[in-house]
């Protein structure tokens, strides 16, 4: 699933090519991307039609397009979705869902037309309007900010960790603590810890709190510059084009290969119905039993 470098390195591509563009037609080509918009296909296509969009943000994994009219059109990739910019005529893609033909002013003083594709393979992503959503859809108000939003507290984050005693990479994956940090950077930034992912919160000390939120950014950071993680075609940018930052992974995806700090395998386990990788010897697993905590 892409996670928050993915969907900003999508955000950014959107706020490139289709801000200040007027929507002048919507295609709904399958019914389940739309089905979170009570409107229905029809319904969702007529409120997006002569909408000119205004910005592309984000919140965590979701991404909406401000329009002239005060709504946004809200959308979340889920596994597999892609929004690709084309040409218009353009050969269709095989999994492609949604289309919006845009016009924008272009550099001659004339329109250019073309288009934006909503693709996707396994449909768990979706698309709908958002009713008084441009400055943030009531959808999703709910989530956190993430580690790179310049108004993310990090003071609230720490103390809410170490007070829980759940697993701190169960909570890194708590979009209701901190937003945009999935699976894979979630690993690579507990790697670079040296924390186990099972390790309770209330077992950290501060200075062992601040210092994985810094490994966050850290890993996430160097993400954007490398435009995302791409295992296979399913993740693309606006422009179809891949990231790579699989190949700078430390510990996601390589069970059995030795650490890169010690030379230890890397070692895979299951957790939540999806796979952890660690280090056993940087990052420990924690023994069993409440120790008293220690440090501050």
């Amino acid at each position: 699933m892409p996670e928050l470098p993915e969907v900003e390195t999508v955000r950014t591509g959107l706020e490139r090519h289709v801000v200040s563009a007027r929507i002048s037609e919507v295609q709904v080509l399958h019914p389940r991307p739309v089905r979170r918009d009570l409107r229905g296909p029809e319904g969702f296509a007529a409120a997006l039609t002569d909408r000119t969009v205004l910005a592309a943000r984000r919140r965590g994994k979701y991404l909406w397009l401000p329009l002239d009219d005060g709504n946004a059109l809200l959308g979340h990739l889920g596994m597999s979705g892609q929004l690709l910019v084309q040409r218009v005529g353009a050969p269709d893609e095989r999994h492609l869902r949604v289309r919006f033909i845009l016009e924008a002013p272009d550099n001659g003083g004339g329109v250019s037309r073309f288009e934006l594709r909503f693709v996707d393979q396994r449909m768990f992503g979706g698309l709908s309007v958002s009713e008084g959503g441009a400055e943030l859809p009531p959808e999703i108000a709910h989530i956190a900010r993430d580690p790179v939003d310049p108004d993310f507290d990090d003071a609230a984050f720490v103390q809410k960790v170490r007070r829980r005693a759940s697993g701190v990479k169960r909570q890194l994956l708590d979009q209701n603590l901190i937003s945009g940090v999935g699976n894979i950077y979630a690993d690579e930034a507990l790697w670079r810890a040296r924390i186990h992912g099972d390790r309770p919160g209330d077992r950290l000390t501060r200075a062992q709190v601040v210092d994985l939120l810094a490994q966050v950014r850290g890993v996430l950071g160097e993400a954007l510059v490398q435009g995302g993680t791409s295992f296979d075609a399913l993740y693309v940018n606006v422009n179809g084009e891949s990231g790579y930052f699989d190949r700078s992974l430390h510990a996601y995806g390589r069970d059995g290969d030795p650490c890169d700090r010690c030379g230890t395998p890397i070692r895979r386990v299951a957790f939540m119905n999806r796979s952890s990788y660690f280090c056993p010897r940087c990052q420990p697993v924690p023994r069993s039993g409440r120790a008293p905590r220690s440090g501050v």
